[in-house]
């Protein structure tokens, strides 16, 4: 899932984060400690609560995991680095998760953090625009040109019946602050933006108005992804991991916890806290988009049906060049029910 913002940019290079080792621990104990290395696609902490939450709280500390936490530039940087192994863990979107492995890459996605689509198809309030067909010869502004947001917008274009490079272009004008310019100056007419993209260009003083087609809502986003060696080789701290982010997100979804949420968020980001306004309207929009639709299955759950929907309209897009041979080794559910277990 790809957000961020001018609010947090300068937050990049201070949010590597790190928990120093536990001497004892609880529950499952492992034999020593565990080091790993995650990688997000933007700056933003509050994107990320239940990470943050799970660190602030000393959940990763009492599965005897040490964190460190990185952030890269969308969801290709994300998988850079998983496949070039600097991290173990990360966090990209489906989309190019799917592409990655047409290309090859052995990378399995673990957990929907977004069960509901973190995107959406915005234009200024005053635009004559009312749905993504009258896009038609228009620029439509992306954060970046490989993140999981061009494969959300291109199957909605898609599905209407307007080509890329044909009927519609898209072009890369970063997040936040810098996509709100490119509204200001009329270079593009609208703007695939994640919920944080969006509340940050609304609090610029720029009303949006969202033309995403109710079906596409129900696209999942940014998910945590391992390899397929790691996932073999770790599944003890894959468990323990999920189990750390199951306590965070139910800590961070207590409304009693809100304050302490935004406290370990501005940890993680501290610019990003500075408005307190923002963050709070911010938060409330992550957390209504990391709640499942329907809660069975708990935290983290995938839904089969729903990776078919992305894998089919990638390949109508043209983002992906054919079928998959074997989507379902795109993902796997096995750790879901140890995860949410009380």
């Amino acid at each position: 899932m790809k957000t961020g913002s001018d609010l947090c940019r300068a937050a990049t290079a201070a949010l590597a984060l790190s928990i120093a080792s536990l001497t004892g621990v609880t529950g499952a104990a492992y034999a020593q400690d565990k080091n790993i290395t995650i990688v997000v696609p933007n700056p933003s902490a509050i994107n990320n609560f239940p990470l943050h939450v799970a660190i602030g709280e000393g959940y990763f500390e009492e599965a005897g995991i040490n964190v460190t936490v990185e952030a890269v530039n969308g969801s290709a940087s994300v998988l850079q680095s998983m496949a070039a192994g600097q991290a173990q863990i990360g966090n990209p979107g489906p989309g190019p998760l799917l592409g990655a492995r047409a290309r090859g890459e052995d990378v399995v996605f673990i957990y929907n953090q977004f069960p509901k689509s973190i995107f959406g198809l915005v234009v200024r309030e005053e635009s004559e625009v009312q749905g993504p067909a009258d896009l038609k010869g228009t620029v439509v502004g992306v954060g970046t040109a490989d993140g999981a947001e061009v494969g959300f917008s291109r199957a909605i274009l898609t599905d209407v019946g307007l080509a890329e490079g044909t009927d519609y272009e898209f072009l890369a004008i970063g997040d936040g602050g810098t996509a709100a310019a490119a509204f200001l100056n009329d270079e593009v007419s609208s703007y695939a933006a994640a919920v944080s993209d969006a509340a940050i260009i609304e609090s610029r003083g720029i009303p949006l108005r969202e033309i995403t087609p109710e079906a596409y809502l129900s696209y999942f986003g940014n998910g945590w992804a391992v390899t397929r060696s790691y996932l073999d080789e770790n599944p003890d701290v894959i468990e323990a991991f999920g189990k750390a982010l199951v306590k965070g997100t139910k800590f961070g979804m207590d409304p009693a916890n809100k304050d302490k949420v935004l406290e370990h968020t501005t940890a993680g980001n501290p610019q990003e806290g500075e408005d307190r306004e923002f963050a709070e309207a911010l938060l409330a929009a992550i957390q209504d988009r990391i709640t499942p639709l329907d809660m069975s299955n708990g935290y983290g759950y995938q839904p089969p049906e729903h990776w078919q929907m992305w894998h089919d309209s990638s390949v109508e897009s043209g983002a992906l060049s054919a079928p998959l041979d074997d989507l379902e080794a795109a993902y796997t559910n096995q750790f879901v029910e140890a995860w949410n277990a009380e």
